[in-house]
């Protein structure tokens, strides 16, 4: 596989349709996951504009996805010429996601909103008239997906089956050293505690290095129970690995925790993230808290 063939789909233009309630919203976020650079509710008659922008800025290999609803209706037309005589000149693929009246009620009720197009009618004349104007989008769709019997984790992950690439689709797992003492990341999803092990800090020699250092990580990994510990928390964090990409997660992040954030949780989380990058698992590591003492 080449650099360009693990990233996202170079050059891609992705346009995104569909009824009121039939997930445009998931896919759009998903898209954004996958490295798409995503515009909600874009009129179609700046399609062009927004493409040579993003060239400008960003390159042409950087993948486009717009999202565009029934509001836009009256600009239609430019959308499908667009597309249809490959002006942005990138490869466009149009999704119309759609499903039956019956879901799209129970799901707009849910949600407590009205349709867009139901004026003082029906939830359901809204419906009708949205079918009505997006006929002819749905007839040139590239790929319709019908939403009725999806829940938000099956559409993601049709999504990510049709754009995604071996690399974007995986887990990316941040590993973050930090300090007890200064405290606890709320965003962390597990969390490890290394107080178990003895403190460097109360090692002469070796107080003012850090978990960075040779001397300090042979000094901590060597400690007893330290290599069963790194073993069974890697197991862990690979075990799950696969669940949470079923569930349309693709981040996860990991905190390894001692009492200054300079020592212990420094060296596991440099040995943590090393045996899962063998594990074939995209892993990065910080160090919230080195340096602060």
């Amino acid at each position: 596989m080449t650099t360009e063939d693990a990233t996202a789909k170079p050059g891609e233009l992705v346009v995104v349709t569909g009824m009121t309630g039939a997930g445009r919203s998931t896919a759009a976020k998903e898209l954004e996951d996958l490295g798409y650079y995503v515009i909600d509710n874009l009129p179609p008659g700046l399609l062009k504009d927004v493409v040579r922008l993003v060239d400008a800025s960003k390159g042409p290999a950087q993948p486009v996805a717009l999202v565009i609803d029934v509001r836009s209706g009256a600009f239609f037309d430019s959308l499908t010429e667009n597309l249809a005589h490959g002006a942005t000149g990138r490869h466009a693929t149009l999704v119309f996601l759609e499903a039956s009246d019956e879901v799209l009620v129970r799901r707009q009720e849910a949600a407590r909103r009205p349709h867009p197009l139901q004026g003082d009618g029906r939830l359901l004349d809204g419906l009708q008239r949205e079918r009505e104007v997006l006929a002819g989008l749905r007839g040139d769709a590239d790929l319709v997906i019908d939403t009725s019997d999806f829940n938000v984790h099956q559409l993601t992950a049709r999504i990510a089956a049709e754009f995604g690439t071996p690399l974007t689709v995986r887990l990316k797992v941040s590993v973050v050293s930090f300090g007890f003492k200064y405290g606890i990341p709320v965003d962390t999803d597990f969390m490890a505690d290394m107080r178990f092990l003895p403190n460097p800090h109360w090692i002469p020699e070796l107080r003012p290095r850090t978990g960075l250092d040779p001397e300090v990580a042979d000094y901590v990994l060597e400690q007893e129970g330290a290599a069963e510990f790194v073993d069974r928390w890697v197991e862990l964090i690979a075990g799950v690995a696969d669940g949470y990409l079923r569930q349309g997660k693709r981040f996860a992040q990991v905190a390894i925790g001692c009492t200054g954030g300079k020592h212990r949780s420094v060296t596991v989380t440099e040995e943590v993230v090393r045996r899962l990058q063998e594990r074939g698992i995209e892993a990065r590591g910080y160090h919230r808290d080195l340096g602060r003492e």
